[in-house]
């Protein structure tokens, strides 16, 4: 939408307004508005109880968060975010969705707000006159959601021969024409939202797709665009009598789901100061990129926030279990691209596509400014799967990343205490969780044999 008279009226046209926050987990949480809320979504905002930013992944409060049982669970003012104004393409009749942000009296961001801690962070690139530019990798798996062939969920068309609907072809064509009405419905909503894609192609997974959201010199764009899509497609998919994932590991035995971030940084007169030669990328490039190495150990709980991400990790994939980097390596945790001077970037390649973006981009940016400001040095690099002497080992256990983002300084630094607090408080009442439900695999191991 162009104005906020435009956004005003199509607010106003609309049978239903889905007004909803991002959680700390990625989910959207909301309700369902009636047309005369629109002036106060674009105005003074409306009420949502500040505990819905602090759930945990079945939606429950966090016991030990301090937002919901220690304070009588308030309720937080919320304005939509302009540009997220939109029809929703998949719904029946004429619906519009509104993102919303939190917002504290003083007008500050509350602290909880994803967006509000990515806020935090590009406020230090803007008061030193930098800008980041981001672009987004982002890869899904298009599912049945019943039971097929003795799975909880699998490729259209699979059978109990395990053959029929597994088959692979990356980068096939004959995939994306087989599911061509679902992702043609797809890139018209993305289109329709002013989500900027570049690509669209079939993975390495059966019924497993890829898109690239544009690069651009907008973080907090991107970010709002990549929860804005994975909605969008959940949505789609259903409406065609599919699921949509974004699980790091929905297939034991099949490629994972990653989000692949590309990055550089602007100076005041838009030039980008990754840039150095055909030989070689600026000296600040290296700086940005020991940033990142130094943190990747304490910022991993948000690039892999779930039991389920670490299930990617392995020595010798494209999920690397070493905070390592590379030139146009992508078995190093980090690459660093120079093919065209000017465009000199480094693509992080850790996060899992279930990752919360805003929390996964502040981790990063933030990573980069502190390496810049130190003169950071990111060691020697990985050459094919021979990793650096240097780089660290990251924890690809979920507790042992909980309890290395909770103790970090580091962390501190870039997400706030209290954010780091609430969302180790989080995740700890998670893995809690999954330690009190029994697998059927131990069953199978250990009910008679041990």
């Amino acid at each position: 939408m162009s104005s906020h008279e435009d956004r005003l009226a199509l607010l106003g046209q609309s049978e239903l307004i889905e007004a909803f926050i991002i959680d700390v987990n990625g989910v959207p949480r909301g309700k369902w508005l009636q047309r005369d809320k629109a002036g106060a979504l674009l105005g003074e905002g409306i009420a949502i109880p500040r505990s819905a930013y602090l759930l945990d992944i079945w939606g429950r409060d966090i016991v030990e968060g301090g937002i919901a049982f220690d304070t009588g669970d308030p309720d937080g003012t919320c304005i939509a975010v302009p540009h997220s104004v939109t029809r929703m393409q998949w719904a029946e009749g004429h619906a519009t969705q509104a993102l919303l942000t939190m917002r504290e009296a003083d007008g500050s961001l509350f602290y909880a707000d994803p967006r509000g801690v990515l806020a935090r962070v590009l406020d230090r690139y803007a008061a030193q006159g930098l800008t980041p530019s981001v672009g987004v990798e982002l890869e899904f798996y298009l599912v049945d959601p019943n039971r097929t062939g003795g799975q909880r969920i699998a490729p259209r068309g699979a059978d109990e021969s395990a053959w029929r609907g597994w088959q692979t072809d990356t980068m096939g064509l004959w995939e994306i024409h087989d599911y061509e009405p679902i992702l043609r419905d797809l890139l018209r909503a993305a289109s329709s939202q002013s989500i900027a894609l570049d690509t669209l192609i079939s993975e390495n997974g059966p019924g497993q797709f890829e898109v690239t959201l544009r690069y651009a010199p907008d973080a907090m764009r991107i970010a709002d665009d990549a929860v804005l899509f994975k909605r969008a497609v959940k949505q789609i998919a259903r409406k065609h009598g599919l699921a949509a994932t974004f699980m790091a590991k929905p297939f034991g035995n099949w490629a994972g789901s990653g989000m692949h971030v590309h990055m550089s940084v602007l100076d005041r007169k838009g030039l980008n100061i990754f840039t150095g030669d055909a030989e070689k990328p600026s000296p600040v490039l290296y700086h940005a990129l020991g940033g990142l190495v130094a943190a990747m150990p304490d910022t991993m709980l948000v690039l892999a926030p779930h039991a389920n991400s670490f299930r990617r990790f392995a020595p010798g994939t494209h999920a690397p279990v070493f905070g390592d980097w590379g030139h146009d390596n992508r078995l190093s945790a980090v690459r660093v691209i120079n093919a065209e001077p000017r465009a000199a970037r480094i693509e992080h390649r850790v996060a899992g596509a279930d990752c919360n973006p805003y929390l996964a981009f502040a981790g990063m940016l933030g990573a980069m400014l502190d390496g810049i400001a130190d003169r950071a040095d990111p060691g020697p690099e990985s050459i094919g799967d021979k990793t650096g002497a240097a780089a660290p080992r990251l924890p690809i256990a979920w507790s042992a990343a909980t309890d290395r983002f909770a103790g970090s300084a580091r962390s501190a630094a870039i997400f706030g205490a209290a954010f780091q607090g609430i969302f180790a408080a989080c995740k700890r009442q998670e893995i809690d969780e999954f330690r009190r439900r029994i697998s059927d695999v131990e069953y199978d191991a250990y009910l008679k044999n041990a």
